[in-house]
């Protein structure tokens, strides 16, 4: 690992700077224009005399931009967290099927259910996910093998999918126009009175995976290197698979499956710092996540009158140049050999 120390301060504050421009951005931009003074008027208390914008920003704006912070933090993280792991560069929060199982959890509840409230649907999206996730971790007791228990993660979530298209194929048509809208992906879907539950579990795993930055370091070495320093590897493994099972089972229940930001964000934050360090680079990626995932979002909403763009539309646009630059830059990979 790399030197990365005389970096940090400088990349703090270049990230600390982005994170409150575009957070601010999301408060005032959009179809309806809002002067900043205003929205910071608003977020103080003193609401304006435009009824409309108190309610625009209170309502939809600052609970979507929170979401996307947190959001965007999650699915960094997970993704950073699993690339280690596995030691495979292209590893991310929906490489094992846990976003499949939420998925397919989804699928049961919206198509096969008359009437779904949203907590129906995060119900669902989590016992899927856990359900999936209870498989892996099983696997990971009887296989002793990170290479294979990623092509079992894989597979799962090829059943999961195929389970999914299956019960699109005999459900009405209201009902998977329903389900595919949700699997575009949405920060906005996360109202004032979800916020709150939401904010918990993603600061629950959050937490968790700053407290597994000694495990990654050690893992990142090698099995034999860890064990030497002291790390039970397969217990490592398991808190590293439950904490991203929480994150990405949260985020995939409140905002639908989110693609690109998991597998972009970990490379981004490697290329920024300059070298694998987990005690900077794991900060480094939850905030540059969080970064990420607030860009899409201002540019989902700054689309025409016709409405916001699909969120996975976005972050496809922004993550997959990313990837295609590292694979064509194997030198970027060298923390993984």
């Amino acid at each position: 690992m790399r030197p990365d120390s005389r970096k940090g301060p400088l990349v703090a504050a270049v990230i600390a700077l982005a994170l409150i421009v575009l957070f601010l951005a999301n408060l005032v931009a959009g179809p309806v224009k809002i002067p900043i003074g205003e929205a910071f008027r608003i977020l103080l208390g003193k609401l304006s005399q435009q009824q409309s914008w108190n309610q625009i920003i209170l309502q939809s704006r600052l609970p979507q931009a929170v979401t996307a912070l947190l959001g965007g933090a999650a699915l960094a993280v997970s993704g950073l967290q699993l690339q280690t792991l596995f030691k495979n560069p292209l590893a991310g929060p929906s490489i094992l099927g846990i976003s499949d199982g939420a998925n397919l959890g989804v699928a049961l509840a919206m198509l096969y259910i008359s009437t779904t409230s949203y907590i129906t649907t995060i119900a669902a999206a989590f016992i899927g996910a856990a359900a999936v996730l209870a498989v892996i971790i099983w696997f990971s007791h009887k296989i002793n093998n990170n290479v294979m228990l990623l092509v079992i993660g894989i597979m799962v979530g090829y059943l999961a999918s195929s389970a999914i298209s299956i019960l699109n194929f005999n459900a009405s048509a209201d009902k998977v126009h329903q389900y595919v809208m949700w699997g575009m992906g949405d920060f906005g879907s996360v109202s004032v009175d979800k916020l709150p539950w939401f904010v918990s579990f993603s600061l629950v795993g959050l937490v968790a995976s700053l407290l597994l930055v000694k495990p990654l370091n050690a893992l990142l070495l090698g099995d034999s290197y860890a064990e030497n320093l002291g790390v039970n590897v397969r217990r490592a493994r398991l808190a590293i698979l439950l904490v991203t099972g929480l994150l990405t089972a949260t985020v995939t229940a409140f905002c639908g499956p989110i693609s690109f930001i998991g597998l972009a964000v970990p490379h981004i934050a490697r290329l920024t710092l300059g070298g694998g360090n987990h005690r900077s680079l794991v900060p480094a990626t939850i905030f540059l996540g969080s970064v990420i995932a607030l860009l899409c979002n201002l540019l989902t909403n700054l689309s025409s009158s016709s409405g916001p763009l699909p969120l996975n539309a976005v972050t496809s646009i922004v993550g997959a140049p990313i990837i295609i630059y590292v694979i064509m830059n194997r030198k970027n990979l060298h923390y993984f050999n």
